[in-house]
């Protein structure tokens, strides 16, 4: 009998004495994650529909609104994630996310306005909690997200038809190139482009490269062999800019096509540089991103205040929009030109729309670091 005392005394002491240890370390958890050391942060993910020097623009405005807004001692990081030009790549990494703990805010530019599959992975999300935007490009089923933040891209479109009968006020026969056609963007900016170019132009193709550039290349030779009076040649995504001058410089065109495209990537700048493009219209990735961040904090908050700073027709205390379209937040568009000798600063563009030679938007963007735009 005591013996059987002794080891239940002995048990006793055991468990008292494990009970103590581990409520120390439970202490010192609670501790740790209060002073913000140990916890995992909270994402607000970025993702794009593919790989380009596009996103690194937008990337900077992420890292401008992180630092302003200071996520880090919210115990949040804005993260950057790219896709492959596919759905597939970016229904996986929605779902992915949907598996993942820490998911606060994803904004999202999508392969394809219609895929069904994209649009139940958002859905999805925004069940589970997150907070889900789109960027840069739409979804046509608006329940998919809380509201569109980027350019106009009919607008947009508009812009560059518009650029494109200044240059050619007879007219002429065109070609779009895109990487995919099924994007919100991409439909948007090849429709705004007829109109914005009048009766006078005719289209002779409209081809997609999957966001192959190789294959962006190949698209105009198919482009150009086909038409022979094909004159206007017109870049839907930023790499079909230098993918269309390569060609031309190859086939020593110049003389007899004018080039006009949408974006300023890197390559791009160069050649209008160089003479080899005659206007861009430019979106504003920076912008998209940095606002694309500070929206995605303020839903995270739950901050009426400052969604509807974003969105005028944002009613806080329903939260919901009082009409219609009023939750898209339209973003900045620039033509470029390669210098104040260019006929189309005589072109009647939106009031909106801010117009710039090449050396003035070079310093636009060397005051942002940006290489492009």
């Amino acid at each position: 009998m005591l013996r059987k005392l002794t080891a239940v005394a002995s048990l006793l002491a055991l468990l008292v004495t494990s009970t103590l240890f581990l409520t120390g370390c439970n202490k010192g958890n609670t501790d740790n994650a209060a002073s913000g050391g140990g916890t995992a942060k909270r994402r607000i993910i970025l993702l794009t529909n593919g790989d380009d020097p596009f996103w690194d623009a937008m990337r900077e405005g992420m890292n401008a609104a992180a630092k302003e807004l200071d996520l880090a001692s919210h115990n949040l990081e804005a993260v950057l994630d790219k896709g492959d030009f596919s759905d597939e790549a970016q229904i996986n990494k929605l779902n992915q996310y949907a598996t993942q703990t820490g998911i606060a805010a994803v904004a999202i530019s999508s392969v394809d306005a219609k895929n069904i599959g994209i649009a139940d992975a958002m859905k999805a999300l925004r069940a589970n909690g997150v907070h889900v935007i789109t960027v840069d490009s739409d979804m046509d089923d608006p329940s998919t997200r809380f509201g569109y933040l980027g350019t106009n891209n009919v607008e947009g479109g508009q812009e560059l038809g518009k650029a494109a009968r200044g240059l050619s006020p007879d007219g002429g026969v065109y070609a779009t190139f895109v990487g995919l056609k099924t994007v919100a963007n991409a439909i948007e900016r090849i429709q705004g482009f007829k109109e914005g170019a009048g009766d006078k132009f005719k289209e002779a193709d409209s081809l997609a490269d999957q966001g192959d550039e190789n294959q962006a290349q190949e698209n105009v030779k198919t482009a150009l062999n086909t038409s022979p009076k094909l004159d206007t040649l017109v870049g839907i995504w930023a790499y079909n800019a230098h993918a269309i001058v390569n060609v031309v410089k190859e086939r020593e065109i110049r003389d007899r096509v004018k080039v006009v495209v949408f974006d300023a990537a890197p390559a791009a700048l160069d050649d209008m540089a160089n003479g080899m493009i005659d206007a861009m219209i430019v979106q504003n990735p920076y912008q998209m991103g940095y606002l694309g961040t500070k929206l995605m904090k303020a839903l995270i908050d739950d901050d009426g205040a400052a969604i509807q700073e974003l969105y005028p027709a944002y009613d806080p205390a329903t939260k919901t929009f009082t009409q219609e379209r009023g939750d898209i937040l339209t973003t900045e568009l620039r033509v470029v030109v390669p210098n104040a000798d260019s006929p189309l600063k005589n072109v009647k563009f939106n009031d909106s729309t801010q117009f710039f030679t090449y050396d003035e938007f070079r310093a636009w963007m060397n005051e942002r670091n940006l290489k492009g735009s």
